[in-house]
């Protein structure tokens, strides 16, 4: 490691302000960051730790009935609420004790890895993402391989759910990472149903629109059985080929609509 600052700052307005460094680098849960740092792959002057930034941690409802998640909040924190049981399954099963104790929804989403386990969920959930500036929608937010729709200086505050009538989230994990081979997070609301992917593809998280309707005409594992994931677009690497991948989404995506009923 080499010598940096790191801010604590107390509020959003504050941790804004410290970020208009453009030196200076965002610290959400630390999980992939200090990581980053040890590899020298990333050199800030400071980081801007958002563990201490009250307005940003804890899980509450907002005037239109949805489930609001500080960005801030830990893994753990989310894991232990029961207000979105699938949501909470997901976050209980995210590498292991020491990264749920740390790791943050808003740092997860922020770095949008391809094989995290948030991006899936929120995309399935319709969620909408807040940060210092604006409300993005998640279908807007996720833009590529560790790309979104923040700006320099921008930083997720809170996310919105508006809980599905049903929803599971079914991952086969890789094992030395615990991240998603191939997570599939289904949500089925009162307009139709929302299937999202993860650990997939080259594009990283992704819809699966067939699945989606043909799940919203009627929701059950049937309903995707002549269904074909294209293989074009989706990961090959040393531990699964695209095609065994192929075969994982569609396996996940069926075990999904079971456990959710």
């Amino acid at each position: 490691m080499y010598e940096f600052d790191v801010i604590r700052p107390a509020t959003i307005s504050e941790a804004v302000e410290a970020l208009a460094d453009e030196d200076a680098q965002a610290l959400g849960g630390g999980q992939t960051l200090i990581p980053t740092l040890k590899a020298r792959l990333a050199s800030p002057s400071a980081l801007v730790s958002l563990s201490k930034v009250a307005e940003m941690i804890g899980i509450c409802y907002d005037d239109q009935g949805r489930l609001c998640i500080g960005a801030a909040t830990t893994h753990a924190a989310v894991a232990r609420d029961t207000s979105y049981p699938a949501l909470s399954a997901m976050a209980a099963h995210i590498g292991d004790p020491a990264v749920r104790n740390r790791g943050t929804i808003g740092g997860s989403l922020a770095n949008n890895d391809p094989a995290a386990c948030y991006p899936a969920g929120v995309l399935a959930s319709n969620a909408t993402i807040t940060t210092n500036k604006r409300e993005i929608a998640a279908d807007d937010f996720f833009q590529g391989l560790f790309e979104t729709a923040l700006e320099e200086g921008e930083i997720v505050t809170e996310v919105k759910f508006t809980i599905p009538q049903a929803a599971n989230y079914q991952k086969f994990i890789q094992p030395a990472s615990r991240f998603a081979l191939v997570g599939v997070f289904v949500a089925k609301f009162a307009d139709g149903v929302r299937v999202a992917v993860t650990g997939a593809s080259e594009e990283g998280v992704h819809r699966w629109t067939a699945a989606e309707e043909a799940l919203s005409s009627e929701f059950t594992p049937e309903a995707i059985a002549d269904l074909t994931v294209l293989s074009d677009t989706l990961i090959s690497d040393a531990h699964a080929i695209a095609d065994y991948r192929s075969h994982l989404v569609k396996v996940m995506t069926g075990r999904a609509v079971k456990a959710a009923g």
